[in-house]
């Protein structure tokens, strides 16, 4: 499973990872899937090129390894993402391992640049605060940064601001997902359906303090 890079050193060093290289800590080492665990349709998930990729029925992958104990408050999160035409993805953050048909706790930034089932587009927060156009082309690597300070969640894609938002005191979530609330957690990639096929490659994670 998906590696942490690094950790064999810095565990006979006696250095927590968050203190080299900046603070930027692999979720993925471009080989294996150490780390992490897929849910509902595991077989539909896959390693191959460099890429974590998904091609099948429905499954959504958790990020289960080692780093932060997979429980993330404040953070910068980053991956390079691809999209087949037509496809449905995500990524989840401050949920929890869970074998349902989508991860109910925590938020989801939508991908979805062309399908034609789904108006909300990428660098959305799926029903929370949403987006119904987007730059973004298929079949071209993107990056998607979400940062979390406190109660703000900031979505960049390839370094541009497309979501900028603040949880108000008196969120409340929406009725078809009511744990969707900043607390803490981990992070999940949606492989939405069998026509959804989307890559991701350079995952990696700088904690923040809380």
């Amino acid at each position: 499973m998906f590696l942490i890079f690094f950790v064999v050193c810095l565990l006979s060093a006696g250095i927590s990872a968050t203190e080299t290289d900046d603070g930027w800590i692999s979720l993925f080492n471009g080989r294996t899937p150490d780390g992490w665990e897929a849910v509902e349709n595991p077989a539909s998930v896959s390693v191959r090129d460099g890429m974590i990729t998904g091609d099948g029925p429905r499954a959504h992958l958790f990020y289960v390894g080692p780093a932060h104990d997979h429980d993330f408050k404040n953070f910068i999160f980053r991956a390079d993402v691809k999209t087949a035409t037509g496809t449905n993805s995500g990524i989840f953050f401050h949920t929890e391992l869970e074998n349902s048909p989508s991860p109910r706790k925590g938020y989801e930034v939508q991908i979805n640049n062309t399908m034609p089932r789904e108006k909300v587009k990428t660098g959305s927060l799926y029903r929370v605060k949403e987006l119904y156009e987007t730059e973004v082309k298929d079949g071209v690597w993107f990056t998607m940064e979400i940062t979390v300070i406190d109660k703000r969640i900031v979505v960049k894609v390839d370094g541009n601001t497309v979501m900028d938002f603040t949880e108000p005191p008196d969120h409340t979530p929406p009725r078809s997902h009511p744990q969707r609330y900043l607390s803490s957690g981990t992070f999940a990639l949606q492989f939405h359906d069998p026509k959804s096929k989307v890559f991701f490659k350079n995952i990696v994670v700088k904690p923040l303090p809380d």
